[in-house]
């Protein structure tokens, strides 16, 4: 069976010069105010830790350390896959920057060095926003344009398929009034037609009105013209002249 893939993350480490102005245990006890911290000392120096997710056996995955000693800060904090390496940076050094604020009056940090640091770091961020602005940008132009191609096929074919409904319609009627012809082309067949037709003759005085007999049996002028043709061609009927 295969086994899942951890993927650990990432871990780096930052280094503030400075010293304290007060004492160690005025500091933790400055420290021991912040929420969401862990905060301890072994007399010398000031950890806190501020876990913000587990991995799935409980040991902390995305956390950041920062130890307060005589000679400066050391910054340790972890960085998870497939995560913005300088949005994490950024979220780090403005977490330091709200503790620095906090022992402004117990702690002076070395503020070139810190300002540069965060100067980089800003700097590496607002690069990766305009790379990935840029991205989107041309994202988006390319989903407009498509947009734009798929919006104006779409009229065509909205315009195409009315076009299409009315021939449907007109198509639908001229089939309608085709069956119907065919209809009354049907409703005799030849042979009762021209007993029909004979009929007709003997009481008229051998003459025949074609559109009074198709009216009278509801055929049409065509049918009784093709049946009267049929008979002269087979002698049932002469033409006068």
């Amino acid at each position: 069976m295969a086994e899942n893939t951890v993927l650990l993350p990432k871990v780096e480490e930052l280094q503030i010069d400075g010293k304290v102005k007060t004492s160690i245990s005025d500091i933790k006890s400055k420290l021991s105010k912040l929420p969401f911290y862990d905060v301890g000392s072994d007399g010398t120096s000031v950890t806190v830790a501020r876990v913000e997710s587990r991995n799935i056996d409980k040991m902390p995955y995305l956390f950041h350390i920062v130890k307060v000693n005589q000679s400066g800060i050391d910054v340790t904090y972890s960085i998870i896959p497939d995560t913005s390496e300088s949005m994490r940076r950024a979220y780090v050094i403005k977490s330091v920057a709200g503790i620095l604020s906090l022992l402004s009056n117990d702690y002076e940090a070395d503020m070139p060095k810190l300002l540069q640091y965060i100067e980089s770091t800003l700097g590496n961020l607002m690069e990766g926003i305009s790379q990935n602005y840029n991205i989107l940008y041309n994202k988006y132009e390319a989903l407009t344009t498509e947009y734009r191609e798929i919006k104006r096929l779409n009229n065509e074919l909205s315009a195409s398929n009315k076009n299409i409904t009315v021939q449907i319609s007109q198509l639908s009627e001229e089939n309608k009034e085709l069956r119907d012809e065919l209809d009354k082309l049907k409703k005799y067949s030849d042979e009762a037609l021209m007993g029909l037709v004979q009929e007709w003759v003997e009481v008229h005085d051998n003459s025949i009105d074609t559109e009074q007999f198709a009216k009278n049996y509801s055929v049409s002028v065509p049918r009784v013209e093709q049946i009267l043709n049929k008979m002269v061609t087979l002698g049932y009927l002469e033409v006068k002249s």
